[in-house]
């Protein structure tokens, strides 16, 4: 198993909490990508928004690009997993912009590719916003602009969305074939799409038996098409404890969401931009990515328990939220991840 967190662009993940100790600065990034090496932790998910989705449109949130690239220059060993929206960036400038920081990197950078759901930041920041399907067909070509500039020169292309002419991109990711994309989505566009162009499908956080029957389906659609087995990710909010009671007690400190506040908005507009298998309550909502309904919420013992089931399911990876990060993610290595490597 590898244990993968989201950087904390946002300042947080609770939509309750208007400080949670980890504010949306370089500095608090730095020291939590450093530290997250040093205890274990494999990879981060740097997520790209230019509004604050936790905290509300007017709070700061750091840009995800040129944070993965300065994080790249500090980290040694972390996978940088940086989130990317086709309809915010040409794909093949990308391209470019992507391989000169897996050279930063080492050869450490992968892409999650999102197929966008905000209309609102959309429209202030200038950017087109199609209906969903269509989201998925632009994001369809603009992976194939991206692999195309990548693995050759003289690359060529014309489709609805892009036109590429005899393109050359030097130098080359240093990852091989390139590097690795993941991706996320419920609907039948999203799969089809994540089935046949991507190297890992990164779930929101749920029951592992239907983590299970996601990733069963997956699997299928990969072996139809005749592709390579891929890598399955889970998001998940971990709270770990001594008893129930403190648990219990955490639980009710982050989930009173209060309709009218700058989360509740946020979740209003979520709801209208995305295409989901299961109904989204208010409480789902309040940490992000449905995160509670993974479970990682317990003893260290019900927590690894929990981690087991998902593994018997064939989940290889999660991407952890929590709060306060760097104060929680020190309590899950030394409860979790260093159990597991003396174990």
């Amino acid at each position: 198993m590898r244990y993968g967190y989201w950087m904390p662009v946002f300042g947080g993940w609770l939509r309750n909490v208007e400080d949670e100790n980890m504010q949306p600065t370089w500095e608090y990034v730095k020291k939590l990508a450093i530290r997250s090496e040093e205890i274990g932790f494999d990879l981060s998910l740097i997520a790209e928004l230019n509004l604050n989705d936790i905290k509300g449109e007017q709070a700061p949130s750091l840009d995800a690009w040129s944070t993965a690239a300065a994080l790249a220059a500090v980290t040694q060993k972390q996978e940088l997993m940086v989130a990317v929206r086709p309809t915010f960036h040409n794909p093949a400038l990308l391209a470019k912009q992507a391989a000169n920081i897996d050279h930063i990197s080492g050869g450490r950078l992968s892409l999650n590719v999102v197929s966008s759901w905000w209309r609102d930041e959309a429209t202030k920041y200038g950017v087109g916003f199609e209906q969903h399907d269509d989201r998925y067909a632009r994001t369809a070509e603009w992976l194939t602009v991206l692999n195309g500039v990548w693995q050759e020169d003289g690359f060529n292309f014309s489709g609805k969305f892009y036109r590429v002419d005899n393109n050359t991109l030097q130098p080359k990711p240093i990852s091989h074939p390139r590097p690795a994309l993941y991706a996320g989505g419920e609907s039948e566009a999203a799969k089809d799409l994540i089935s046949s162009t991507c190297d890992g499908y990164v779930m929101h956080g749920d029951e592992p038996a239907t983590i299970g029957k996601r990733i069963r389906d997956m699997k299928q659609r990969r072996e139809k098409k005749g592709l390579p087995p891929m890598q399955y990710g889970v998001a998940a909010y971990s709270i770990i404890r001594n008893n129930d009671t403190e648990v219990k007690k955490e639980l009710a400190r982050i989930t009173d969401v209060q309709p009218g506040s700058p989360g509740y908005h946020n979740y209003q507009q979520w709801l209208a931009g995305t295409q989901l298998e299961q109904k989204v309550s208010l409480e789902d909502y309040s940490v992000s990515n449905r995160g509670l309904r993974s479970g990682l919420v317990g003893t260290p013992a019900q927590v690894e328990d929990r981690i087991a089931a998902f593994e018997s399911e064939g989940v290889e990876f999660f991407l952890l939220q929590c709060s306060p990060q760097l104060e929680e993610m020190e309590r899950f290595a030394e409860t979790i991840i260093k159990r597991e490597q003396y174990a």
